[in-house]
């Protein structure tokens, strides 16, 4: 029977993913923090740690550094479970030498799917060579998830830094390459039938940018440009079919994305067509804010006409509802930047 030591601070969630984990056959051991656990995988050398990231006394960071210098524990698989989802985050496991990473929330078939793939894997790899190895590299034909997919972008993609305002492609462009944004925030945008820009989508760290056609070399069908300070990393269309030839799973991920990107315009586009214009500028404001990650302390920095752009309202219109929203108290506007001040009262405007 295959031992897992599971280290997570959150006792609800640490009783039911054991009682998971033992349903499915496992001996499970458990520790609720990182100080705990590095001495629990030192003292039972469990086959596979599934450990949280943010917990007291030392973080999942630490723990996977620490075992990962100890000749005796370096080659245990190591699966990061954490509510962390930006790239950077996810990163930064993968370069410690993680295996895996799972969000929470997560579902029980994604854990036994990633437990099970990287027991597996370790135990072929230990037959092969003689002896237990660490499973962290990733090769092409090898990856089984879009984190992999996305480090394999991180790792071997075109960097590209660009300013805000700066393009990242123009309509009508060929569309060779496929890009993950690692830093900053992107709009996507085109021109309506009298000539004003409309954005048609917004993305940020951690999203894909660019889908075309696979099959065929046609234009880009908007424009992207930065909309602050961004970092990407560019591979070409040929490489990504290569891989997601290779590898059914990550496709059927990525179709999964790009279905779910897809119904999020349409939201988009319909609350553009059907809103008031106070729900239109709302919303975007709403979103703008999810987008850009900020806080509710934190001012938007984002210029009027790209509120106007994505909320598919005049500027002057949109001005006006923003005084509107400034003397209900709903918003402060500082300058340019607006701070949103009262956020469940927006998610209701009508």
């Amino acid at each position: 029977m295959k031992k897992i030591l599971l280290i997570e601070d959150d006792k609800a969630l640490r009783e039911n993913t054991e009682e998971l984990l033992a349903l499915s056959g496992y001996s499970v051991v458990t520790a609720p923090n990182g100080k705990i656990g590095i001495a629990t995988a030192k003292g039972e050398m469990p086959d596979l740690v599934v450990c949280d990231i943010m917990m007291p006394e030392i973080d999942g960071y630490g723990v996977l550094q620490n075992l990962s210098s100890d000749e005796k524990t370096k080659h245990i698989p190591f699966i990061f479970l954490s509510a962390k989802t930006e790239h950077k985050e996810i990163r930064k496991g993968m370069d410690l030498g993680a295996d895996d990473y799972l969000t929470k929330p997560f579902e029980e078939e994604d854990l036994m799917s990633a437990v099970e793939s990287r027991l597996a894997k370790a135990e072929l790899l230990s037959r092969m060579l003689g002896t237990p190895i660490k499973t962290s590299e990733v090769l092409e034909d090898e990856m089984r998830t879009l984190h992999e997919l996305k480090n394999f972008f991180d790792d071997n993609g075109e960097p590209i830094s660009l300013g805000q305002g700066e393009s990242v492609f123009q309509e009508g462009s060929r569309s060779n390459t496929i890009y993950l944004i690692l830093k900053g925030v992107v709009k996507c945008h085109t021109m309506d039938g009298d000539g004003k820009e409309l954005t048609t989508s917004l993305y940020r760290a951690d999203d894909f940018l660019g889908f075309t056609s696979f099959l065929n070399n046609i234009p880009y069908k908007e424009s992207a440009t930065a909309m602050e300070p961004v970092e990407l990393a560019g591979v070409s269309k040929e490489s990504l079919k290569n891989i997601l030839q290779k590898n059914k799973n990550i496709s059927l991920e990525l179709m999964e994305l790009l279905s779910d990107n897809i119904t999020e315009i349409k939201a988009q586009l319909l609350q553009m067509a059907y809103s008031s214009v106070r729900k239109k500028t709302a919303q975007t404001l709403l979103q703008f804010a999810e987008v850009m990650n900020t806080k509710s302390d934190d001012a938007i920095k984002i210029s009027r006409n790209d509120l106007a752009s994505v909320a598919g309202i005049a500027t002057e219109s949109l001005i006006r509802t923003l005084s509107g929203f400034k003397k209900e108290g709903l918003i402060a506007i500082e300058g340019r930047n607006i701070r949103i001040k009262e956020l469940k009262a927006l998610q209701y405007v009508s």
